[in-house]
């Protein structure tokens, strides 16, 4: 027994001491690369814990092809022993190369790094074969490491450039590599606040509050609270799962919910339920079930697994936009695969995006008048909240003339409610006045849109511009040339090269409401509009998510629509003017020109 303690002490000391040597510069700096496209390389190292590369050490050269100027992030500032105040990596480096070739290609690469523990490396030579088609399709091979400690290399690098990141989904991403966890996650919900403010987020506030509203007048500020947290927790649940999948997999999968049927389906039980909210007839279990059901609830406070079902279904369905935030947790998630971590920045961000919905929860009861005659007027007021969402619901897949009837609709037969066309008794007190007027002005829009499906018009927010002639009613179209393969695109894209036009790609679905945010409030901006007519405009239709979709989005690793590509008039993909989810016109205008010099 003696022997075997012993040993197992020699053991752990001798396994102490093994553990504090220094790994060898192939395994504490793995490279791998990979074609983006047909003219991108990127190269990327995997840096072991408590090791460091130096940023201004890079240098690269390729056989077969020609290298343009090396995009590199930027680092963390160290006091360098060696070199004094430098700028280096830990964790994770990647580094864009823009190239002019075809075929197999051999990347070379020539860096150094440092071991926290005391100990420098000479520069290390590593190599990796590739190949570049020119279709846009390639094939990337692992790196096999090479060690050199000497001599220097022969080949002549491209000198380096303090270019940034490709755009802000991938900075986003770079936020991952910090080590103050704690700001990442602050700033993920940040995000969230900022994109509950968004049209994706609007229709599930009638969703919740019809919920509340359906548990009676008799409901505590508390239940309402913890129901409006089921909610939000089942929303959260369901953006981290359905985020980690699209990180891991590159395809977001909340897009293929995306067509009539489900849309149809989840639009009918608001239907039915806004029914039930006029009085045409009374939603009920049956009565031995319904007292189950009922003892049930009083005992846990609600039927919060329901809920938080609704949410979930709500996250699906509503929200499949891609925005920044979202895009660059993706990013992160695919690159790394550290699904944990990016899956706990989305689930966070989802808070964020759930606090309006919380404060709905939190306030509504008190905004709920006493039993009596005003109930029957908010039953029938959140009766029309639901017809609008589900009208909002299912209009990606029916046509723009149907939507317009549908909202003309809307605004006409509440109109009616309000005793629009009826006269006002001679004493009629303030409140009446008021929604009389608020009546007249909803039955003339709603009037106005319905002249406008009989004219025409296809534009909800400009129902009489038929009026003006059909020039007028185009003067903000956006001609767009569709791409729908890989194929199509290389062809367009040669030809815009041979031209020496530069071209702008843009991802766009029916079911994206941030896609026509961009072409209602951005591209028909003037100015906007003037410098897009010196673009090739490409545009890939990505609606009925097919395998050709897919491969599109992939190709560029994109998640799904909005993403705004440019190349310049030579052809090269400008991978720093990137833009995933909407941007206004000043924001948006800078990116044009800069694709434009």
């Amino acid at each position: 027994m003696l022997i075997r303690i012993l040993f197992l002490l020699l053991f752990a000391l001798t396994s102490q001491v093994r553990a504090e040597e220094p790994m060898a510069p192939e395994e504490a700096f793995r490279l791998a690369t990979r074609a983006v496209d047909a003219r991108t390389i990127e190269a990327r190292w995997q840096i072991a814990d408590g090791y460091y590369m130096y940023r201004d050490k890079f240098k690269f050269a390729l056989e077969g092809g020609s290298l343009g100027a090396p995009k590199l992030p930027a680092g963390k500032m160290k006091d360098d022993e060696l070199f004094g105040k430098v700028e280096v990596y830990r964790k994770e480096v990647v580094i864009l190369l823009p190239t002019e070739a075809t075929g197999p290609v051999l990347l070379k690469t020539v860096s150094q790094g440092c071991w926290d523990g005391g100990i420098c490396y000479p520069p290390l030579n590593q190599e990796g074969k590739l190949v570049l088609a020119a279709a846009g399709s390639s094939v990337a091979t692992d790196i096999a490491g090479a060690v050199a400690v000497s001599p220097a290399p022969t080949f002549q690098p491209a000198e380096t450039t303090n270019a940034a990141p490709a755009d802000e989904s991938s900075r986003i991403a770079g936020m991952f590599n910090s080590d103050n966890m704690t700001l990442v996650l602050l700033s993920f919900f940040g995000f969230g606040l900022l994109l509950s403010l968004t049209p994706c987020m609007f229709p599930m506030i009638p969703i919740l509050s019809g919920i509340i509203v359906n548990h009676g007048h008799a409901l505590s500020h508390f239940r309402a609270f913890v129901l409006s947290l089921a909610y939000v927790l089942g929303m959260a649940v369901t953006y981290a799962a359905i985020g980690v999948a699209a990180g891991l997999t590159g395809t977001l999968l909340s897009a293929a919910l995306q067509n009539a049927w489900v849309l149809g389906a989840f639009a009918l039980v608001f239907v039915v339920l806004s029914f039930s909210m006029f009085g045409f007839y009374e939603l009920q279990m049956p009565a031995a079930l319904q007292s189950r059901v009922s003892a049930t609830a009083n005992r846990q406070g609600g039927s919060l697994p329901a809920i938080a079902l609704m949410g979930a279904l709500s996250a699906l369905i509503v929200g499949p936009c891609v925005a920044a935030p979202l895009a660059g947790a993706l990013l992160y998630i695919a690159q790394t695969g550290n699904a944990v971590l990016g899956g706990t920045a989305l689930f966070i961000m989802s808070l964020g995006m759930g606090v309006p919905l919380l404060l709905v929860g939190a306030f509504s009861r008190s905004l709920l008048p006493k039993s009596g005659p005003w109930m029957d007027g908010v039953n029938k007021f959140f009766g029309v909240l639901m017809l609008a969402t589900a009208l909002w619901l299912i209009s990606p897949v029916i046509p723009l003339w149907l939507q317009m009837l549908g909202w003309s609709l809307l605004l006409v037969i509440p109109a009616i409610y309000l005793h629009a066309l009826d006269p006002l008794p001679t004493q009629a007190h303030g409140w009446q006045r008021l929604g009389k007027g608020l009546g007249v002005v909803l039955l003339l829009v709603g009037a106005a849109m319905l002249m406008g499906v009989l004219g025409g018009a296809r534009d909800p927010l400009q129902p009489l511009v038929f009026l003006r002639g059909s020039q007028a009613a185009e003067a903000h179209a956006t001609a767009w040339e569709r791409v729908g393969s890989t194929e199509q695109l290389d062809a367009r894209l040669a030809q815009a090269k041979a031209a020496g036009k530069p071209v702008m790609l843009d991802f766009y679905a029916d079911w994206c409401v941030s896609c026509k945010e961009m072409e209602r409030f951005t591209f028909s901006d003037p100015q906007v509009a003037a410098r897009m007519k010196q673009f090739v405009l490409l545009q890939a239709d990505v609606t009925a998510n097919t395998e050709a979709d897919a491969a599109l989005l992939k190709r560029f690793g994109l998640f799904g629509p909005p993403g705004i590509l440019f190349w310049d008039a030579k052809g090269t993909q400008l991978n720093d003017l990137r833009i995933v989810g909407f941007q206004t016109a000043e924001i948006f205008l800078p990116s044009l020109e800069r694709a434009l010099r």
